[in-house]
């Protein structure tokens, strides 16, 4: 991908799986990537979305997936392998490793759960900076990727 290009950082758990759902939404199928633990909820629809993305943004994973991303949900979403920001294994905290890796390139970040100081972070920041948040019980919907490239278009 280009570095001309704006980041835009996917999360999973919350974004592209609507874990918090309390059944398998519409239009998503399980998939038991590790047995044992709830299965994981993707959507076919979401490979277009992405694809469409991918013409404005470099995506780049923003998940506790690590790698995991990489080889199990590109192929399913007929993704190419995507950058991956490495997170340590504290729940829930991003922002130190999110503002290393952006730098001061501009950037949307899609996660189902900011904390205060990413939202902070992000009006402090002197690059363009948009933060989307996603419904865990819902997932990644049409307005989210339809305000990500509004956003694009802007810059």
């Amino acid at each position: 991908m280009s570095a001309s290009l704006p980041l835009l950082l996917l999360d999973v758990d919350g974004v592209l799986n609507p874990f918090a759902a309390s059944a398998c939404p519409p239009g998503y199928a399980d998939h038991d990537f590790f047995p044992g633990e709830q299965p994981v909820r993707l959507s076919t629809t979401h490979r277009a979305w992405l694809r469409e993305l991918a013409t404005r943004f470099e995506l780049v994973w923003a998940t506790g997936w690590g790698a995991n991303a990489n080889r199990l949900l590109a192929p399913l979403l007929e993704l190419p392998e995507l950058p991956v920001i490495a997170f340590p294994p504290v729940p829930f905290v991003k922002l130190p490793e999110v503002i290393t890796y952006a730098g001061d390139r501009p950037l949307v970040w899609v996660d189902d759960e900011f904390r205060p100081e990413d939202r902070t972070w992000a009006a402090a920041r002197g690059s363009p900076t948009l933060l989307i948040p996603v419904d865990p019980a819902e997932g990644l919907t049409r307005p989210v990727i339809d305000q990500a490239l509004e956003w694009a278009a802007s810059q």
